[in-house]
């Protein structure tokens, strides 16, 4: 379980990205934290990757104050997460399967298990027919999907996006959304973080709701409604 308690992010009195923000976020639930630009949800997910500190509050994975993580404590907690960006961040010179292989390396994989586990994610997202493909050779929902594929293949109990579908055309957007649906499904949790109406609604899963900082609505099976 994850579980934001009474966190708040003040960069000076004029500047607050999180005032007394409380939830929890149970294992395999898919959840949209969504908002305005500024209201604060890149915020919350640096802070469970232990990426940004609290003004005040506390941030658990599970029952380990990720903020009070020893050094041994932190990059296993870091390796059980998995991130997709609006940006994508593909390594240029390498191609869509050596980007996923990367990650796999990276996190100690053996050659078998990079052989095995990347085919695969690239099958997951669609991508079997691109592997050799480098990333400017994409298109921009085809380097999200390997940026996705690149997420999930350590097999993360949690993932994060920060709002993956930023720079996508309605088409690629639906495609997105669909695949972490199916992600989801599988058994994975998921955070989304967006100001994409649009898929926001077609979920159907919970939202939250920041304005200002604050935690406006918590809805089970919410829309996006600001």
């Amino acid at each position: 379980m994850i579980y934001f308690d009474k966190v708040s992010k003040v960069y000076s009195p004029t500047s607050i990205a999180l005032e007394d923000v409380s939830f929890s976020v149970e294992p395999k639930e898919f959840v949209s934290i969504v908002g305005h630009s500024g209201a604060g949800k890149t915020t919350l997910l640096k802070m469970l990757l232990a990426e940004d500190k609290p003004t005040s509050g506390k941030v658990f994975f599970e029952s380990i104050n990720v903020h009070e993580a020893s050094r041994d404590e932190l990059p296993k907690i870091r390796r059980r997460i998995g991130s997709i960006f609006q940006d994508f961040r593909l390594l240029p010179t390498k191609t869509a399967y050596e980007n996923i292989a990367f990650a796999m390396e990276a996190a100690g994989a053996t050659d078998e298990d990079v052989e095995n586990d990347v085919p695969q994610a690239l099958e997951l997202v669609g991508l079997v027919n691109k592997a050799l493909h480098f990333p400017h050779e994409l298109s921009g929902g085809e380097k999200q999907r390997v940026a996705i594929a690149r997420a999930i293949v350590n097999h993360p109990e949690v993932i994060l996006a920060d709002e993956p579908t930023g720079n996508l055309d309605p088409i690629n957007t639906k495609e997105i959304a669909e695949l972490l649906k199916k992600i989801n499904n599988l058994g994975t949790t998921v955070m989304l973080a967006t100001h994409n109406h649009d898929v926001v609604n077609s979920l159907g899963r919970r939202v939250i709701t920041l304005d200002k900082g604050k935690l406006a609505r918590d809805d089970k099976k919410g829309r996006y409604i600001i």
